[in-house]
């Protein structure tokens, strides 16, 4: 058992690799949209 197995993530497959790149680019999606909404509603862009 990997040490990512272990404490929340206790399910079989939570570090596998596919899962890891999925949760990755949601998690960058989300702030990247973040990022671009704040900036926008500050009028620094268009």
């Amino acid at each position: 058992m990997s040490d990512l197995n272990r404490g929340i993530m206790k399910f079989e497959g939570a570090d596998s690799p596919k899962l890891v790149v999925i949760s990755s680019i949601f998690i960058l999606g989300s702030i990247t949209a973040l990022i671009i909404w704040a900036l926008s509603s500050a009028y620094a862009i268009n």
